[in-house]
């Protein structure tokens, strides 16, 4: 963990809504006038995309599986070098993955491959990565603040399946398919790491998804709850009455957990967060 140069990670899987986090931390970066080193998880898979798919006939063909959520499929080395390197220099290495024509122009190269490795963090006062693997074992110890963005199992596979089959025009039957396919390693890379991280944000239904494959639309905000988890409040300074009196309709289900209306999670996030990266930017300018 780094005074001079803070690490703040948000993690969730595929299609859980780590988007929200990102829009919430970046308006609390720029009231703050914080720069920030940004890097997307995806640039430590371990294969590009052709690769991928090659490696993948392979652990078929011996009776396994391969998906973007093992440790055989990414580079966790990697992440805890750069959060280390950050935290002691405020520099390290990552890279891009181009996924998309779109960004193939613009990087100059081809779609499903990825940039060569660079030098990030030049003139930063955080690094913020958001992706699959932000609380793994190897990077916990280089973290300063990790968050989990973690909707109930239903709520995720329903984001999943109605974003890859509207914005990656694949069938219901592709994505169901993908979600059996990543399970193993979900349960055994995913999910331990929420028992780790300092916050997590998880939403839960207050309509029936029983069967979320069939699911016509996505839970609206006004039809669920955000259940938010702080580790160790005292840690942070987080003051449960203030929130409680900042976010209309919320409550204490346990000492350390606060439900909010899911229609208040950018709120609730800029509430809890804009103190604790107050904070932390106070406490680098005093070690500077």
């Amino acid at each position: 963990m780094s005074i001079k140069h803070p690490v703040i990670s948000v993690t969730g899987s595929s299609g859980a809504g780590t988007s929200t986090a990102k829009v919430a931390l970046e308006h609390i970066f720029h009231r703050e006038q914080i720069t920030a080193a940004i890097v997307e998880g995806d640039c430590f898979h371990r294969y590009g995309r052709i690769e991928f798919k090659e490696k993948a006939k392979e652990f078929e063909a011996a009776g396994k599986r391969l998906s973007h959520f093992s440790d055989e499929a990414n580079l966790f080395d990697k992440i805890a070098e750069l959060f280390k390197s950050y935290g002691d220099t405020g520099l390290g290495k990552a890279r891009t993955y181009v996924h998309d024509d779109e960004e193939a122009e613009l990087y100059g190269v081809e779609s499903g491959l990825f940039t060569d490795w660079r030098d990030v963090g030049e003139g930063s006062d955080f690094l913020f990565y958001e992706g699959l693997h932000g609380g793994v074992e190897e990077v916990r110890p280089y973290t300063d603040l990790s968050m989990g963005i973690v909707p109930v199992v239903n709520i995720e596979w329903i984001q999943k399946i109605h974003r890859d089959s509207a914005m990656r025009g694949y069938s219901t039957e592709a994505v169901v398919d993908n979600i059996l396919s990543r399970m193993h390693d979900y349960v055994h890379f995913i999910t331990p790491q929420f028992t780790y991280t300092d916050i997590n944000f998880q939403r839960v239904p207050l309509v029936d998804t029983s069967n979320p494959f069939v699911a016509r639309d996505v839970p609206t905000p006004d039809e669920s709850l955000m259940v938010i988890r702080i580790r160790n409040p005292q840690k942070f300074g987080v003051e449960f009455p203030y929130l409680l009196s900042m976010l209309s309709g919320s409550f204490m289900s346990r000492r350390n957990t606060i439900v909010v209306p899911s229609s208040k999670m950018l709120l609730a996030m800029e509430l809890i967060l804009a103190p604790i990266i107050h904070e932390m930017l106070e406490k680098k300018r005093s070690a500077s």
